[in-house]
């Protein structure tokens, strides 16, 4: 058996509730693959803001730094929105990133069984949609400098810098290309490259790159145009490679054609240590109801089997389970006529009973 360390940091809101599925069936799987767990839970976000006066305590990043994978559930809500901006919860889920090197997120959207129905879109729009965004996540205006909000001229300014350097650009891309070349051997690289020349730079970047793999079909696109692809024809996309912001609201647009955010894990990579989260938000407004769907932070223990162990049956095998289980359970996120409407503890009794079927 190989011993492997995995942190879990539950969050804030319904973290807490979908964590403990995911986990329950992270335990059910691994022993199959010959895995022995030492789980440990530490605070971060809100909850540990609560604890400790910062949302992302010494110990919970050291707990990570000596950990070989980390799962994190969702973070942030209103209580906590008149904290000052350096100790806000998502402070907390940035420097974890920062800290770990995890400069690409993977971002998944995929139709799992009979979900065509519960997208907003076009049953024929979406049906066979299979996209991979791939996201720049330590770099660009998130993190740029300066930034701020002064007085100029008698009123506020606020200001952000956008920059990427060469090796920022490159080793994602190469990551973009890295991914493409175990899906369909094809990248599209977003960016703006006609009005902001450090994203002209990523596209000459991305180019470049291009040259090593010679198998993979790239194409570039303006970041507003993709955004309109994703909902007219989701189908042409493979494989995506952006800018940490353009990542971010692209990744969420292709996430609703799926119907759901609730569905979708990710990960970050890049580093040592992969970092393992559902898309989703910490939906406070459900917390402690057992409303929440679990699917995403369940699937995000098959990102993390798949890309840092090396396990991509045990991630398929997830899939699978998730899959049978949408064909007769739903919850509300995701509910249909024909289907039964259960609960978060429910659906994640429901995965586990599943997972004996594969």
């Amino acid at each position: 058996m190989s011993t492997k360390k995995i942190l879990v940091t539950p969050g804030d809101g319904i973290g807490p509730e979908v964590s403990e599925q995911a986990i329950q069936v992270l335990n059910t799987i691994a022993p199959r693959f010959g895995l022995q767990l030492e789980i440990t839970e530490k605070p971060v976000g809100g909850a540990a803001y609560d604890l400790t006066g910062t949302p992302i305590p010494d110990e919970t990043l050291q707990a990570a730094k000596n950990s070989d994978a980390v799962l994190l559930g969702a973070v942030g809500g209103p209580k906590w929105e008149a904290l000052d901006f350096s100790v806000r919860p998502e402070r907390g889920l940035l420097k974890l990133r920062s800290e770990l090197e995890l400069y690409a997120n993977l971002r998944p959207a995929v139709i799992y069984g009979d979900l065509v129905n519960a997208s907003t879109l076009k049953a024929e729009v979406v049906a066979g949609a299979d996209l991979m965004v791939v996201r720049e996540l330590t770099g660009g205006i998130y993190f740029g400098e300066p930034r701020g909000v002064e007085v100029r001229n008698g009123e506020r300014v606020g200001f952000n810098t956008l920059v990427y350097s060469e090796s920022e650009i490159r080793r994602i891309a190469k990551v973009g290309f890295e991914i493409a070349m175990k899906r369909a051997k094809k990248l599209t690289s977003v960016d703006k490259a006609n009005v902001l020349e450090s994203t002209e730079l990523w596209r000459e970047v991305v180019t470049e790159v291009g040259v090593d793999f010679p198998e993979v079909e790239l194409s570039h696109m303006y970041a507003d145009n993709a955004a309109m692809q994703i909902i007219r024809n989701p189908k042409q996309f493979d494989t995506m490679v952006t800018t940490n912001m353009f990542g971010d609201i692209l990744s969420d647009a292709a996430a609703m054609m799926t119907g759901s955010l609730g569905m979708l894990p990710s990960a970050s990579i890049g580093g040592n240590i992969g970092m393992y989260e559902p898309v989703h938000g910490s939906a406070p407004d459900i917390s402690g109801q057992d409303k929440a769907n679990p699917l995403a932070m369940i699937l995000s223990v098959g990102m993390m089997l798949r890309y840092s162990f090396d396990l991509g049956e045990a991630d398929e095998i997830i899939k699978q389970a998730v899959v049978k289980t949408l064909d007769t359970y739903r919850t509300g996120d995701v509910m249909a006529e024909g289907k039964t409407l259960i609960g978060c503890i429910e659906m994640g009794e429901k995965v586990l009973e599943a997972l004996e079927d594969f």
